[in-house]
């Protein structure tokens, strides 16, 4: 072992697992630092994967031929679909895993890929040299050389957890914090500051009384997150259990908030206000009476269960009261409390599209610290400078995606363009051509491209192409086959659908919103023959492309006039302090962000219409 490396990479979280696979994959020799192998892509808050936006982002880092997919399907102990009552665009899968088993997955990915080695040590400093990331020095007192250095360090940079009054050192429970990179990189100009985040207290699950709840069944059809068709569901499926809060649970919470971290002064970090603390729900909506709660199973074969919803940081006794006067939780009892952890992070502003650091050349970012929360979101942004930072040694174009090309591109450039000001995470409102971002279409948006750049394997090329193949010719067949009137009148008629006046195409009459392709399957011979060929997910593809047909012409161009502006570079040297036409507030931002293009410009929170015409005429546009 000589400790010379193409790419190393810090922290052994879903970001730092995500970027070492990567890069090693793509060629680099790499070498991934863990604190703790026996705790590589811990799930550090609740065992889950995907949900609203995230379930998106973990098909595109499959797609791409990233690994999150793939272990989640291998650890998976219920899937849903959620959101399947509103449009295509906002489906998201979700999948409860076993927690043990995820990290053995992990562990088997990392064990078996080419070119990657793992260290067990704590990072306590970075060597630079003229202005570039050249290794990193390690509590043992190692130095190891490296071209590339990519940061996953999550919630351990100046860790402090808090349990009431009581405060320990920690990155996360029963593991140290991490010191000195922090310092270091203040040191050299960067701007840090302090975010916080908390978990639920963890229960016993023979301690609670699953009659008196209401249980949660997966989706009964088979779904996963990988594209990949060879992975198998191998352990048993698990319920979830809800329950509520009420006044008697509200009560018992407010007489600790004197105790309460949040309310006392003793944290001063920013949380995540969409995941707000059980104490800060029973301030902020005082008028409700209850909030609901998910029990979820920590594994098949553990009695753990995280009580999602009850994130809390109040002394463990008033955690304890208070669940106690939960209906099924009324002998709870707790394998550990909730805590609240603050932790450093940087702003993200400080970073190219790549995740390069605009300082640093050669070191990147990803994860928790660009001020991000979720490990989807970590995950995605691990993938994105893993690629890029062997990019960055072996040569080839940056790596980056817009906004209409993926959930993981309006994240990086939300982060790099706006910065952020609470705990970022990824909501389908944020992205505007959500109809071309669906999860059923991830792989034929990104994978084309990532085999193209040595990511994605053989296998997951010619799959895609099979799809589209398969695709292309059931949607011609619908498009092409007449449906006569006699054949369906009195099946529309029972779905509340207006008879055919004529004979039409399957293509037209599954525009019609009362008509799904499945159900009309079993009134048409035909086209149930066909079906019965193809996947659910090819024939669920079709149907979206034939229905919403008009909606995602609609969305690629409004795409691509963002695209024509992301196209108009501005010069690296240009001086905006200089340009008296801009509002002060845009050259103050401009100057400090120093976009690569007029779209970047135009995304930059201050930034005006009238500001971007300005630019657009000094860039001779």
């Amino acid at each position: 072992m000589d400790f010379r490396y193409d790419v190393i990479v810090v922290g052994a979280g879903h970001a730092g697992c995500e970027a070492a696979s990567a890069a090693a994959r793509m060629g680099s020799k790499t070498l991934l630092i863990t604190m703790d192998m026996n705790k590589i892509a811990q799930m550090s808050c609740n065992p889950a994967v995907g949900g609203i936006a995230k379930g998106q982002i973990v098909r595109e880092i499959d797609a791409l031929g990233g690994q999150m997919g793939i272990v989640t399907d291998r650890s998976a102990i219920q899937f849903r679909m959620l959101n399947q009552s509103k449009g295509p665009a906002m489906w998201s899968p979700r999948s409860q895993s076993d927690r043990k088993r995820f990290i053995e997955e992990w562990i088997k990915v990392l064990s078996h890929t080419d070119n990657l080695n793992i260290w067990q040590d704590i990072v306590t400093s970075l060597i630079i040299k003229d202005n570039k990331a050249c290794g990193v020095k390690t509590m043992l007192g190692i130095e190891m050389e490296a071209q590339a250095v990519v940061l996953t360090n999550g919630t351990f940079l100046n860790g402090l957890m808090h349990c009431g009054k009581t405060q320990v050192k920690g990155g996360r429970i029963s593991e140290p914090a991490s010191y000195g990179i922090t310092e270091q990189l203040v040191e050299l100009g960067f701007k840090s500051d302090r975010m916080k985040t908390g978990t639920p207290a963890r229960i016993d699950a023979r301690s609670i009384h699953f009659d008196e709840l209401i249980r949660q069944d997966g989706d009964n059809d088979w779904h996963q997150f990988s594209y990949l068709n060879t992975i198998q569901r191998e352990l048993k499926q698990m319920p979830c259990w809800i329950t509520y809060t009420n006044p008697k649970t509200h009560e018992a919470l407010r007489a600790g908030l004197k105790d309460s971290p949040l309310f006392n002064g003793q944290i001063q970090s920013i949380g995540p206000r969409y995941c707000p603390s059980i104490e800060t729900k029973i301030v902020t909506f005082a008028d409700k009476d209850a909030h609901q709660l998910f029990l979820e199973p920590e594994g098949v074969d553990s009695n753990e269960y995280y009580v999602n919803g009850f994130s809390s940081s109040l002394p463990w006794q008033v955690q304890l009261a208070g669940l106690k006067t939960v209906k099924g939780l009324e002998d709870v009892v707790l394998y550990r409390p909730g805590y609240a952890i603050e932790y450093d992070f940087f702003d993200p502003t400080q970073l190219h599209h790549t995740l390069e650091t605009k300082q640093i050349k050669n070191l990147f970012f990803a994860g928790q610290i660009n001020g991000t929360t979720g490990y989807e979101e970590a995950a995605g942004q691990g993938l994105v400078a893993g690629v890029n930072a062997h990019i960055n040694v072996h040569g080839g174009n940056p790596f980056t995606m817009g906004r209409d090309e993926s959930y993981i591109g309006v994240l990086i450039d939300d982060l790099v363009n706006k910065g952020v000001d609470e705990p970022y995470r990824m909501f389908t409102s944020r992205a505007e051509y959500r109809i071309l971002l669906r999860q059923d279409n991830a792989d034929e948006r990104l994978t084309q491209r990532s085999y193209e750049m040595g990511l994605a394997t053989k296998e997951r090329y010619n799959l895609l192409r099979k799809k589209q193949s398969s695709c292309t010719d059931f949607i011609e067949f619908m498009q092409n086959t007449i449906v006569h009137k006699g054949d369906v009148d009195g099946w529309l008629e029972s779905i509340g659908s207006a008879p055919l006046h004529e004979g039409c195409k399957i293509s037209e009459l599954i525009l019609r919103p009362q008509v799904g392709i499945k159900a009309l399957a079993e009134v048409l011979p035909e086209l149930k023959a066909k079906i019965e060929e193809l996947s659910d997910e090819i024939v669920e593809s079709c149907e979206i492309q034939i229905k919403y047909a008009g909606y995602i012409k609609r969305e690629k161009m409004e795409a691509a006039k963002l695209q024509r502006l992301d196209q108009i570079r501005i010069p690296d040297n240009f001086n905006f302090n200089d340009v008296q036409s801009l509002s002060t507030e845009a050259r103050q931002k401009l100057s400090r962000i120093r976009p690569k293009s007029i779209g970047e410009a135009q995304r930059i929170p201050g930034v005006s219409p009238n500001d971007v015409s300005v630019l657009l005429v000094l860039m001779g546009r």
